[in-house]
């Protein structure tokens, strides 16, 4: 992902107001970024730890999405949850239900779609083993390589946003 600047990812998002895309804190490490090394940015807002933001390159310019975080996250120490987006395995604690209103007209009824991602929003990291993720039994062996699994992870992003961007 080439690096984007604060106000490229201001007037990126697609499913908020300009007010509330104006008020979003950027991640506290910003300046520190591995770029080189995510596909797209996510973070949970420092400010607002209630709201998360997620970043994705397209061809026409960046597209940000807004989410919401749940309040309350009951977890189990002993269960395991499953990441939709890169199918990283952690401990229940570490994949978090994210709500994201849909874009347009429908989000501001009320409308909302979620996904069950990494709590810390570092699909990019555990893919490419950059981050490990908390399990008693370790990470799941695959056979995709690298380039596949980051091909997988796109996938399902994409999937995602089109659901929070249909018309």
């Amino acid at each position: 992902m080439e690096p984007l600047s604060e106000k490229q990812i201001r007037s990126s998002f697609v499913n908020c107001t300009k007010g509330e895309a104006a008020r979003l804190r950027l991640p506290s490490d910003f300046a520190e970024l591995p770029w080189q090394d995510l596909d797209f940015l996510g973070w949970v807002d420092p400010g607002a730890p209630l709201r998360a933001h997620l970043v994705l390159p397209r061809e026409q310019g960046p597209v940000g999405i807004s989410l919401r975080v749940p309040s309350v996250s009951r977890t189990s120490a002993v269960k395991s949850s499953l990441c939709q987006i890169c199918l990283t395995g952690h401990a229940s604690s570490g994949v978090t239900l994210l709500a994201a209103p849909l874009a347009g007209a429908r989000g501001r009824e009320g409308n909302t779609v979620g996904v069950y991602i990494c709590a810390d929003l570092a699909c990019p990291l555990y893919v490419r083993g950059k981050r490990q993720p908390k399990l008693r039994t370790g990470r799941y062996e695959e056979s995709l390589t690298q380039d596949e699994r980051v091909a997988r992870m796109s996938g399902h992003l994409d999937a995602f946003v089109a659901k929070v961007t249909a018309v």
